[in-house]
């Protein structure tokens, strides 16, 4: 079978599409043909030895997928050859088959749009723990979103609506903030163009914002930190825009706010019982129409740099995915 190989940690160049032999599912495992293979910002860290988890070389990228059982190995008792399903796999998923532990795998309903079920789980997981358990998010609330066109922004966008807040959707471009509005977007602000404080007080007033989530850092954060209000919760999600913000922690005091780190993939690790429960709440929103995570664009393996390259330029609207075939 084919795959991405990284051998090693290095520029997306040096990736290379290889020839692989399957591997018969050992006990416990669950062999899937993927159908989709859905790209993160941290598959293109990790490729270049600049995300926080190091894998052993050579290894195949790709941190989720879906795609419909192939075999079953001793052990199985969840899942049947032929059945749907979507993996959360951190790496392993630009290739035309993955091995997986039963336990990462999530049943899919028949029916249900495979390249959505694939980009569902790092962007939709991440967003709900980082507004639901770190934040508390509560109805009636106002969220801003960062980086609202992208995989994780449209995800915070949607799930923000969902819970009942009011949604401030802040991004770079006109195309990014008009997806955003697709998914909810209650106002929107293209910090390309405006100052993103002024509009923020236009829109909230001295009030402020009750929650930031934001995924990219760089020169944004600050003015999002100053603009909450009494009792805010800033999120840290990731640093799309390469800086890490040095913040006045001053700000924190004044305002009685926190900075809240979001780590998802430890969370899993650490609470997997409680990410699991999560999980199956997201796959039923994802069965019901509630939650559409949006794919604007679909690529062949064979050009998974491209994609990669798409997703660490930030060009991506929404989601970008890998179809094998």
């Amino acid at each position: 079978m084919k795959a991405l190989v990284c051998h090693e940690f290095a520029g997306l160049e040096k990736l290379t599409i290889e020839d692989l032999p399957t591997a018969a599912p050992g006990q416990g495992q669950v062999l899937v043909k993927v159908q989709v293979a859905s790209v993160n910002f941290p598959d293109a860290l990790m490729v270049q030895g600049k995300y926080q988890v190091k894998p052993p070389l050579p290894f195949t990228p790709g941190s989720e997928f879906s795609g419909v059982v192939k075999a079953v190995g001793p052990g199985v008792t969840r899942f049947k050859v032929g059945q749907n399903v979507l993996c959360p796999s951190l790496r392993g998923a630009f290739a035309e088959e993955v091995l997986a532990p039963e336990a990462l795998l999530i049943p899919v309903a028949a029916g249900v749009d495979m390249a959505a079920a694939a980009g569902m789980p790092m962007t939709y997981g991440t967003c709900y723990h980082a507004l639901k358990d770190r934040a508390q998010l509560k109805s009636g609330e106002t969220l801003l979103v960062l980086g609202a066109g992208g995989g994780i922004g449209i995800a915070a966008v949607e799930l923000g609506k969902l819970m009942g807040a009011t949604v401030i959707a802040a991004a770079s471009s006109d195309e990014k903030l008009q997806a955003a509005k697709s998914r909810g977007a209650d106002h929107l602000i293209n910090y390309s163009s405006e100052d993103l404080r002024a509009r923020l007080k236009e829109i909230v007033g001295d009030k402020g914002v009750d929650v930031v989530l934001d995924p990219v850092g760089g020169p944004y954060a600050e003015p999002a930190l100053r603009s909450t209000g009494w009792n805010g919760r800033f999120l840290v999600v990731g640093f799309a825009a390469g800086e890490i913000p040095k913040i006045p922690l001053k700000l924190t005091l004044l305002k009685g706010s926190a900075i809240v780190g979001v780590f998802w993939g430890d969370f899993v690790k650490r609470q997997p019982k409680d990410a699991q429960t999560e999980m199956a709440q997201l796959v039923e929103w994802l069965e019901h129409g509630k939650i559409k995570p949006l794919v604007s664009q679909r690529f062949k393996l064979a050009d998974s740099k491209a994609a990669l390259e798409a997703v660490y330029a930030r060009k991506a609207t929404g989601k970008i995915v890998i179809v094998p075939e």
